[in-house]
């Protein structure tokens, strides 16, 4: 039998020497029925041009994680718009592995869920996909990953989401996820093994709340039970929340260290030291909350924002710059009230 066919997303937004970087890594690796799905959400950069000049071999990519291949390129690139109008060529029927990418433009900037659901609605349309891969354009990854992944997936019918073991890319010996957890009180997640030199401590195996976003493989079968990403998160606490979805259809979450990546972490949200970061993880967290956590978690996590948000401006005056307060704040006034924007104004 062949192979399970895999649809990758990675999602761009005005970061393409990150994007090209992701990209080259994936067109090395050794798993062999694969599809990549590009999407923009809406760059205000020069990031289409570009990507347009790494797949047509004009522009080389320099990383500590691989030698640059020459003799892949040029990577055909079939254009697309977000309501999937073609643009530039058809789509052709044939296994677009290795010498294609597909890369959809959208109109707006979708967030984390949207940009994302408009490639796994493209790659559930057009490719029949048994996997679909959402892959943050800040990773590398190992040429082994993919098929790690996939290997354990198919050997568990019972398991619908999968993640690998991930490091930073700047200290890559050392753990940024191994699994995550969910502190209920808290409403935020936990990388497990976070800033830990990698020793083999977590070299098993396991079951885990849920696996990153940035790098999130899920069974086509889970999504068609559950459906798609929230768009309402826009940024922060999605996957948490489409992972709770597949557990309620008795789906599980498995953490596989022999699958490895680096990721750059929060390049496009910035986390809480960036106002766009820090209005989502602050707004979301009520959001995500209010759905999911039990009474006595919700009314704990309650008055700890109400003490929060008397004690973190002090935090925010000494280690952050003040446009911060207009972003945390915002982002408490949203979230009490669920306000969906998309942006802090």
């Amino acid at each position: 039998m062949g192979r399970p066919r895999v649809s990758i997303v990675v999602l761009n937004w005005n970061g393409w020497e990150d994007t090209i970087e992701c990209l080259e890594s994936l067109f090395q690796i050794n798993y062999p029925n694969f599809d990549v799905i590009l999407v923009d959400n809406a760059s205000e950069d020069d990031s289409l041009e570009k990507i347009r000049n790494y797949c047509s071999g004009h522009l080389p990519v320099k990383s500590s994680f691989f030698n640059y291949n020459s003799h892949n390129k040029p990577i055909t690139v079939y254009e697309y718009y977000e309501t999937f109008k073609k643009d530039k060529r058809p789509l052709k029927n044939e296994n677009l592995t290795n010498k294609h990418i597909t890369l959809i433009k959208n109109s707006e900037n979708r967030g984390f869920p949207g940009g994302n659901n408009v490639g796994i609605k493209f790659a559930l349309e057009f490719f029949d996909p048994d996997y679909i891969l959402l892959l943050n354009n800040d990773t590398v990854v190992d040429e082994n990953f993919l098929g790690e992944l996939i290997k354990n997936g198919d050997s568990r019918d019972d398991v619908g989401i999968l993640g690998p073991k991930i490091y930073f890319y700047d200290e890559p010996q050392t753990i940024w996820s191994a699994g995550c957890k969910i502190s209920w009180k808290l409403s935020r997640g936990i990388q497990i093994g976070t800033n830990e030199t990698d020793n083999g401590q977590y070299d098993e195996i396991k079951e885990v709340e849920y696996v990153s976003g940035s790098a999130f493989l899920i069974k086509t079968e889970t999504i068609k039970r559950i459906g798609l990403m929230d768009e309402e998160y826009f940024l922060y606490f999605e996957e948490s929340d489409w992972t709770l979805r597949a557990n309620q259809e008795g789906f599980k979450s498995l953490y596989v260290p022999t699958s490895h990546i680096w990721h750059k972490v929060s390049r496009s949200g910035g986390g809480i030291s960036n106002p766009i970061g820090l209005y989502y993880i602050t707004r979301n967290r009520w959001i995500f909350m209010r759905k999911w956590a039990k009474k006595s978690d919700y009314w704990f996590f309650v008055v700890y924002q109400i003490l929060g948000a008397l004690i973190f401006p002090l935090v925010l005056s000494v280690y952050y710059k003040m446009n911060l307060f207009r972003a945390y704040y915002t982002g408490l006034k949203d979230g009490i009230h669920d306000k969906i924007i998309k942006s802090p104004s």
